[in-house]
């Protein structure tokens, strides 16, 4: 009957239910759906975090892997450690003479070449002799007529003694002839003196050389004129052997200096060039200054060179080291390997194993790049003096390469 129920226009109940179902069904499905992506992610979390952490445990529990620093290290070695003051210095001769006539007259020869090396006492040059020569025969020839008037009168002067004693002239002809004699005899030492001013004037037609050194530029040619009272002179002579050296160093240094002095009055003096490379010439210390300069706060030191091969020059600038300390058998590194912290000073020591160990130590004294170590090291330790940057107590090293320190601060500022 339901089946041959003809079709009206009223709603049909079973239809009705079966729409209803429809999304009930749909929607238990979705929300299962939704449980399982839920249970998933959850899943997937746990999975993440559980692996996440399992390998941070992992590498918390892996040892640390401590990389090797590459270095550079130098043993420390015995040696004495030479303490200096150094300072720029200026060559400056003993004695530099400008050489002049002492009388006018033509130069008539230069018997030096430019540039040689002269003694004292040497001929120079030669000054046209004539004119002194002919002063030298007048001056002998007045000397000689005196002599004569001188013996002539003191031949009357004994005639007028004896004329008196015996009344035949008065006692004022006697005084008169006496008188007279006395006047050649003062005449006489007068031209004495003018034989021996000519014979001078002679002698300095002849320039001779008042000391030994190295003879300059020629100032005056052959064949002029000069005189006496000229400023240019002929020649400058300048001494070099020996030589001296003058410099300043400041006054803080001045009490270790004359410390110094008591113990070795003639310190050891050695001057370099410019570039503190090559050693010029060694000498020794002569004296101080007598006070302090006090526009530049320092004091100034002369040394002397012996200078046998010439190597220092007048007016040269120097850099001279003055010796005033040695500390002998001390402990020396590398300026370079010594470290500084707020704890004080320290240096990293590589151990047998290739590890670093930062070990205190004491500085006894420094000179250029060489410190002396009183107290924290001993002779072989290998100092850490490059790469220094990057180390730390117990760092793995590799040695690159190894300097060996000088046994003294001989080189150097």
């Amino acid at each position: 009957m339901d089946s041959d129920a003809p079709t009206t226009g009223k709603p049909n109940a079973s239809r009705f239910v079966q729409d209803a179902e429809v999304p009930s069904l749909l929607d238990k499905v979705m929300q299962r759906w939704r449980m399982w992506l839920v249970v998933l992610a959850v899943a997937i979390i746990g999975i993440y975090y559980l692996t996440g952490r399992s390998s941070t445990d992992s590498a918390a529990m892996a040892p640390a892997v401590h990389p090797i620093i590459p270095v550079a290290a130098a043993p420390a070695k015995r040696g004495d450690l030479e303490q200096y003051i150094s300072a720029i210095g200026t060559v400056t001769a003993y004695n530099t003479v400008t050489v002049k006539s002492r009388v006018d007259g033509q130069l008539d020869k230069v018997n030096f070449t430019e540039g040689q090396i002269v003694k004292a006492g040497d001929l120079l040059a030669e000054i046209d002799p004539r004119p002194y020569q002919v002063e030298l025969t007048q001056a002998e020839g007045t000397l000689a007529k005196d002599l004569s008037n001188l013996e002539n009168n003191k031949i009357l002067l004994a005639r007028d003694k004896e004329l008196y004693e015996q009344k035949i002239i008065a006692r004022q002809d006697l005084d008169n002839q006496q008188a007279l004699v006395g006047q050649y005899a003062g005449s006489i030492e007068s031209d004495k003196g003018a034989v021996d001013n000519a014979k001078l004037q002679l002698v300095y037609s002849r320039i001779t050389s008042p000391i030994t050194g190295r003879v300059g530029l020629r100032l005056v040619d052959p064949g002029n004129i000069i005189h006496a009272t000229d400023a240019t002179g002929l020649v400058v002579i300048t001494q070099l052997q020996p030589i001296a050296v003058d410099f300043s160093i400041p006054e803080d240094d001045l009490p270790s200096l004359e410390t110094a002095m008591k113990a070795t009055p003639q310190l050891p003096v050695t001057a370099y060039d410019r570039d503190f490379k090559h050693q010029l010439a060694e000498g020794v210390l002569l004296t101080t200054d007598n006070q302090i300069d006090q526009s530049t706060g320092t004091i100034k030191l002369k040394a002397s060179f012996p200078n046998l091969d010439n190597s220092l020059f007048p007016n040269q600038f120097v850099n001279a080291k003055l010796l005033i300390n040695t500390i002998p058998n001390a402990t020396l590194i590398p300026a370079a390997g010594l470290q500084r912290s707020q704890q004080g000073a320290f240096v990293y020591v590589i151990k047998p194993d290739f590890t670093v160990e930062m070990r205190p130590v004491t500085v006894q004294a420094t000179q250029g790049e060489v410190i002396a170590i009183s107290k924290g090291l001993q002779v072989g330790d290998l100092v850490v003096t490059d790469g220094v940057d990057k180390l730390q107590q117990g760092s793995r090293v590799s040695v690159q390469n190894a300097a060996t320190p000088s046994t003294s601060a001989s080189n150097g500022p």
